[in-house]
């Protein structure tokens, strides 16, 4: 496979030498060693704090899909009534899954390129009475961010679990999990971690526990064994210390740097993307710019090329930029500045680079 200068794919991202040399060591067992118990729990305490939580957090091997069929599986028992509030392809496949598992699904579709309406979400939620909200809060496939403090409003009001994919925005914004009520909030490494995609987060509540508990689902993906498995020393399958120990120095960078600067630098790389566009003559997918996200910017393939015959000639340049899933395939491109990518130069290269080729 070719290797790009310019690397802004929205996921995985490019992976800094500081964290792919944690890969290098030995370790023993996970199983076994101390040492791995106490690497797990400081990764947990930096992760709280990033994501703004005093919750438990479930450090599982395997890509984040894992951990959104197991947050589905282990909270909801067949039957349960499940809504999706779906804005994108990511929200939408929530209630596909749902109904792959045998739940009662209720999907409230927005559209691809906006955000819910909460007035909608409020009355249907106190009508329906689910005992699960999906949602995602960054969309990748939109570029779009979803407000999660009405939400999390609205499901406790509904008396409903919350479970929030933010596996794409989570450390690149704030999600401030337990502000905004979210009971399992879903992460993976692969996204502003700046990782491999070796690990599946989860952050459970209280309430999320009992439920995990009640439903009782056992399986590979089951977050009920996190409940008890670190504090007692036995996990449920043998653990990826090499990917932990990448996950302890990708927290290390983010916490050294400081989170609110991480999130101020998000920030300004998806404004000189999204302004870089536009004055190319390019269009914003998503409806509203307000409705964007600081960690990937959805643009509209223009009507005069095609996005195959564009891809070419900016790989032709050492750019490699996103493609797009399903409706959007061909139609919308994407530039993820997340994690390590969330660099100005590296953004406005690209655009330069996209000037050139068009």
């Amino acid at each position: 496979m070719d290797k790009y200068i310019i690397g802004l794919v929205p996921g995985p991202v490019s992976i800094p030498e500081e964290i792919r040399r944690a890969y290098l060591a030995e370790f023993g067992s996970a199983d076994l060693e101390e040492e791995f118990f106490e690497l797990y729990e400081k990764n947990e305490r930096a992760l709280q704090s990033i994501l703004g939580t005093k919750n438990q957090i479930a450090i599982m091997s395997g890509e984040g899909m894992s951990v959104l069929w197991g947050a589905l599986k282990s909270a909801a028992g067949r039957g349960s009534k499940l809504l999706c509030v779906a804005n994108g392809l990511f929200s939408l496949g929530f209630g596909e899954m749902g109904a792959d598992i045998g739940l009662n699904v209720k999907t409230l579709n927005f559209g691809l390129n906006g955000i819910p309406d909460f007035n909608k979400v409020r009355e249907t939620a106190l009508r329906y009475r689910p005992d699960i909200i999906t949602a995602v809060h960054c969309e990748t496939p939109s570029g779009t961010l979803t407000p999660l403090k009405e939400l999390g409003e609205i499901s406790k009001e509904a008396g409903a679990i919350l479970i929030v994919d933010f596996v794409a925005s989570g450390c690149g914004c704030p999600v401030d999990v337990d502000d905004n009520n979210i009971d399992i909030g879903l992460l993976g490494s692969q996204k502003v971690l700046s990782m491999p995609p070796h690990l599946s987060i989860a952050t459970v509540s209280d309430r999320a526990w009992q439920r995990i508990s009640e439903v009782n689902y056992a399986g590979y993906d089951a977050l009920k064994p996190w409940k008890d498995g670190v504090q007692n020393r036995y996990l449920p399958y043998t653990h990826d210390w090499h990917a932990m120990s990448a996950l302890g120095v990708s927290l290390d960078i983010i916490m050294r740097e400081g989170i609110e600067k991480v999130y101020e630098r998000h920030e300004r790389a998806a404004k000189v993307c999204r302004d870089g566009v536009k004055a190319l003559g390019f269009e914003l997918f998503p409806q509203n710019e307000l409705f964007c996200s600081p960690t990937v910017t959805a643009v509209n393939v223009p009507p005069n090329t095609d996005w195959k015959t564009l891809n070419d000639k900016l790989r032709s340049e050492g750019v490699v930029l996103g493609g797009n899933y399903g409706p959007l395939a061909g139609k919308v491109f994407r530039f993820g500045h997340m994690g390590a990518q969330a660099q100005e130069g590296l953004v406005i290269s690209a655009l330069e680079a996209l000037k050139r080729v068009c």
